[in-house]
Formats: structure tokens, C-alpha cells, sequence
């Protein structure tokens, strides 16, 4: 089934300018292609195209031809998407349309007139083909983030459309979870000869497994559309601020010229002993700066024990302490309690078990208002914080609660916006820009406070590898000057490596390991347990025989950072 742009553009009701331009781009039947782009750059926006939401939903101007099939997609009602394309939306919430997540995956189905009979076992193989055959009966609004992600997924595996379109599908998902995934589409893709679209920011993820294509993204225009090897071996990605592979930046730190003849998409296609003498030079020669020593206590956690049912913890006597002006990162898999641990340090739950103690302060003691004062904290989903309609106004709006002067608010927006990369849109409406965009906006608004200590859950969801630099730099910058203790609760390895001193990794509930970032990341073992991965840069290391993974990672880091700031 076809896909072709022709000469299309659009422009949202509230731009002034299109968002997409002159798009020309075919896709096969039974392709499998990966958008890629900054934040911004139209992807979603071609995403929104394909299923309908555009014009349907979506009010703007489109000019040009898109077909699907041959047939102009302009005389499509609505119902012509939904039985041709199935979707994954990087907003799950929007997506539910079920009580309990068996109704949700049985949607299309029911649809379809399916007899009950035989909907009950494709509904549960498929649910256990995600891991949620347990889940069946909860409502996808309890479940993490990661979780509602493969409901959406099983939602449109049970569908029988030809085209399938994922809006970053691994944005919250745990990384031995986002590996699966990407099989699960590949195997889609291989048996049943689905065309396959992912739009997705996480570009060494999806290469676990093959894609025909690569289209790059820039401005609203098609820059590239390139075969994974060429592009990877080309200076595209640097260019346009997209993140590559972890084990291409450390053989291009270590001075190796990759070609695409070289098979560059895959670590596991590269011939690496035309590599091994550079590698080992640059690391051999390498001088680790020692990390200064943080002692006094900032945040405390003390037996913390919680359940959302009275039956299972959620938090199950976790104990740990965050010492002043750290950066250290929460991990572990969807469910594990990491953000049951944000909701108890903010208050919106009170622990069954055990305290918390802020400078030696009982939270407890203090009001969710009092506590927002001390402890800033970044949602996952952007769209459960955002309350205004102007993002000027989001931005202001703690400083306003604050009764600041109106002159110094607007110099302390401007200074957040322009260093989080939205100074230009800082007179848009919130509704016109893109999911990672106004993840951007939430993070601004709580950073233009100065809090003592920032939670960011998931800051890197739906942001482009530029983007979220500049606005981690920024961060970093405020945790050295200024003092303030970063939290990060993430499922980005590259993040979590290039950001953080040290990680508290979770596994069902209970606190597994408490240790420097870089030797956690060196222990396959307890990374399975908390469904986390090894990274492709431990993976390099073990290939070129480096017995210290963990001073080759901290090497790596170091270099990177000296680079981000140059």
C-alpha cells in the first residue's frame, strides 16, 4: 500500500508560517521507514498527516497531494485512516478509550464486530506478548508510563491495517522493554508485510533491528532520506543535532574515520580490528579527572514503604540519602517505583512506612504549597502540568504565585526561555508547538524557580538530542554555581552516562544497588534485573578486550562533556 507526498505542505491555523514545505517523499508498501529530526522539524506533523488528525482534528491549510493506496487522502472521511493506518501516539492518555486495559487493546476488534469468543485469546496472547496478561483488569490511568506505552502498542497489534505508524513509541519505556518493542515491530514487518513508519528521536534504539530508510527532518523540509549506513557514516546527524550511536561518538573521539562501506548501523556489522589500535591509543592515554566529594546531606529517605492497594508496594522500605549539589539518577524498569518516589517526596501520597527529611527537615511536616517551594519536579507528561494557554505565562506563573516584581519576571522568563531553546516562541500559544516542546516549556517553568532540588522524570521524552544538551548544560551549570541537587528518573542510558555521578537503580519496588554511575553500567547482571540494558559503549569495550569498562565509560563521558561545552 503506497504512501506518497507530493509537493505537500501545511501550516496550523495558529503559525503564521507552514510547518511543513514542498514535502516530497514515497514510501513502498511494506517499507520500513524512521523519521527522524529535531524538535519542531515537522515529523509529528507528517505522523498527524497519515492518520487523519490532520485535517480532521487539527484545523490548518494543506496545499499539495498526499495518496495512500492511489486513492487523494483530501476525500477521506475520518473512518478511511483508521482502516488503513494504526497508530501509537506519543501521548497515550489521549489514546485510551477503554475502563481497563483489556477494553483498550479489545477496541479495534470491537470494531470490527469481532465475536466476543474469539476476541478474549487475541486479546490475551497479544497482552502477553507485551508483558501485560496481569494488567488485564487495571485502568490504563494507573499504570506508569512506560506501561500505558504498551497498551497503546498491543492496542494496535490486534488490528489488522496495512500501515502502521508510531509517534516515538519508546519515549517511556524502560531499555529492555524499547529492545523488545523494536523486535515486535520487526517481526510485524517481516511476517505479516506491514508498512512500517516510526518517528523517534531514540535513533540507536530503533536500529536494533534493520529499517530500509532513514528520513531526516529539518525545518519542515526533507533534508535527507538515506540508507542507515550512509547517513551514519555522513555528518548529517552532528549537523541537524541528532544523537548518534554511543559507539560511533567514542570511535570518532578516538580519531577512526567511519564509511558506510564499514556497515557503521550496528555495532555487531562492524569490523572493529581496523579499529582496535586507535581505540586503545586514545584510551590508554586517556586521564580521568577525579569527582570532588559531596558530604553533606540534603535529601533522606528512611524505610519508605508504600502501596497504592494495600496489598503490593509500590515502595517497598526504600532507604537512601541525595547529598547537596549531586547529580544522580533513579533507574529502573516501568513499575519499579521510581515515580511512586517523586509523588511521596512531593506529597501527593503520604508513605505507610518511614520519612523523609529535607536539610533535616520532616516533609511531613510541611504543606504540598511549602514543599513546592524547596523541590521543583518535572512531570513525565507535560500536558499534566501545563495550565496556560501562553507559554510566557506558563513560565511566569510560579514567579507571579510569588508576588515578584513584573519587570524581573519578565528578565528571568527570558533568561530560562532562551537558555531551554523557546525564546522565539515565547509569545505562541502552548497548544501550537510539539509534545517535546512543551516538555521543554514544563522544565522552564520550574528551573525559572530555583528550586534546592529538581526532579526531572523523564526530561528527554519527545526532545531532540540538541535541544535537550543545551537545556541539561544549563542545568548542569545551576547544579555547579548555584548549588542545586538534580534528580533524574530516566530510561536514557546516554543521558543517564554523560549526566549523572551516580544512579539508585529499582527492581520490583526494592532498591537494588546504590553506586557510581559507571560501575553500575558495568554489571550486566544487575541491569537485567531492573530491565535496563548494557550500553553499545560497554559493548565496544568488552569487543576491544578493555578489562576497565567502567574508566573507559568515565573517559568517554569526560571527553563528551569537554566537547558539549566547546
Amino acid at each position: 500500500m503506497q504512501i506518497e507526498f507530493s509537493d505537500f505542505s501545511f501550516q496550523y491555523k495558529s503559525l503564521d508560517k507552514p510547518t511543513l514545505k514542498n514535502i516530497n517523499l514515497k514510501i513502498e508498501k511494506g517499507e520500513k521507514i524512521v523519521i527522524i529530526g529535531a524538535s519542531g522539524s515537522g515529523k509529528s506533523t507528517i505522523g498527524r498527516c497519515l492518520n487523519g488528525l490532520i485535517p480532521h482534528a487539527i484545523n490548518g491549510q494543506c496545499s499539495g497531494l498526499l495518496t495512500v493506496a492511489g486513492k487523494d487522502t483530501s476525500l477521506f472521511e475520518m473512518q478511511h485512516y483508521t482502516e488503513l493506518v494504526g497508530t501509537v501516539l506519543q501521548d497515550t492518555d489521549s489514546q485510551f478509550v477503554g475502563l481497563t486495559v483489556g477494553e483498550d487493546i479489545a477496541f479495534a476488534l470491537e470494531n470490527q464486530c469481532t465475536p466476543t469468543a474469539e476476541m478474549y485469546p487475541v486479546v490475551k496472547s497479544t497482552a502477553q506478548m507485551v508483558e501485560l496478561e496481569s494488567m488485564l483488569d487495571r485502568s490504563p490511568q494507573e499504570l506508569s508510563g512506560g506501561q500505558k506505552q504498551r497498551v497503546s502498542l498491543a492496542g494496535i497489534l490486534v488490528d489488522d491495517v496495512d500501515i502502521l505508524l508510531f509517534d516515538e513509541p519508546l519515549a517511556a519505556l524502560d531499555p529492555k522493554t524499547s529492545k523488545k518493542t523494536i523486535e515486535i515491530i520487526d517481526q510485524l514487518h517481516r511476517d505479516a508485510g506491514k508498512t512500517i513508519i516510526i518517528i523517534e528521536h531514540r535513533l540507536e534504539d530503533v536500529l536494533h533491528r534493520d529499517v530500509d530508510r532513514i528520513i531526516l527532518m529539518a525545518e519542515g523540509e526533507i533534508v535527507a532520506d538515506m540508507a542507515p549506513d550512509e547517513l551514519l557514516a555522513s555528518s548529517l546527524l552532528k549537523t541537524h543535532g541528532i544523537r548518534e550511536p554511543l559507539y560511533l561518538s567514542a570511535l570518532k573521539s578516538a580519531g577512526c574515520v567511519v564509511k558506510s562501506s564499514d556497515k557503521p548501523a550496528s555495532l555487531n556489522s562492524l569490523f572493529l580490528e581496523q579499529y582496535e589500535k586507535n581505540v586503545l591509543g586514545w584510551f590508554n592515554a586517556s586521564h580521568i579527572d577525579a569527582q570532588p566529594a559531596k558530604k553533606t546531606t540534603l535529601l533522606t529517605l528512611s524505610g519508605l514503604t508504600y502501596s497504592y492497594n494495600g496489598e503490593v508496594n509500590a515502595v517497598d522500605d526504600v532507604s537512601f540519602s541525595v547529598n547537596k549539589g549531586e547529580f544522580v539518577s533513579i533507574l529502573g524498569k516501568n513499575g519499579s517505583g521510581k515515580s511512586t518516589l517523586t509523588k511521596l517526596i512531593m506529597g501527593v501520597v503520604e508513605p505507610d512506612v518511614g520519612n523523609i527529611l529535607l536539610n533535616g527537615q520532616d516533609l511531613a511536616k510541611l504543606s504540598i504549597f511549602e514543599r513546592s517551594q524547596r523541590v521543583g519536579v518535572v512531570m513525565q507528561n507535560p500536558n499534566h502540568m501545563i495550565s496556560h494557554h501562553m507559554i510566557f505565562d506558563e513560565v511566569a506563573f510560579g514567579l507571579r504565585n510569588r508576588g515578584i516584581d513584573e519587570k524581573i519576571i519578565h528578565e528571568k522568563v527570558i533568561h530560562v526561555l532562551t537558555l531551554c531553546g523557546l525564546k522565539k516562541y515565547r509569545n505562541w500559544p502552548i497548544d501550537a508547538l510539539s509534545y517535546g516542546q512543551k516538555k521543554r516549556v514544563t522544565i522552564a517553568s520550574i528551573l525559572v524557580l530555583e528550586p534546592e532540588l529538581l526532579i526531572l522524570d523523564e526530561p528527554t521524552a519527545g526532545q531532540d538530542y540538541r535541544s535537550y544538551t543545551a537545556m541539561l548544560n544549563f542545568i548542569k551549570e545551576l547544579n555547579a554555581n548555584l548549588g542545586i541537587t538534580v534528580v533524574i528518573i530516566s530510561h536514557d542510558m546516554h543521558l543517564v552516562l554523560e549526566y549523572t555521578t551516580r544512579s539508585i537503580v529499582l527492581s520490583d519496588s526494592k532498591l537494588i544497588a546504590d553506586a557510581p554511575m559507571t560501575e553500575v553500567f558495568s554489571q550486566p547482571d544487575l541491569l537485567a534485573k531492573a530491565n535496563l540494558t548494557t550500553t553499545s559503549l560497554y559493548e565496544l569495550a568488552v569487543s576491544l578486550d578493555i578489562n576497565n569498562t567502567s574508566a573507559f565509560m568515565q573517559y568517554f563521558i569526560q571527553t563528551e562533556q569537554a566537547r558539549n561545552i566547546a
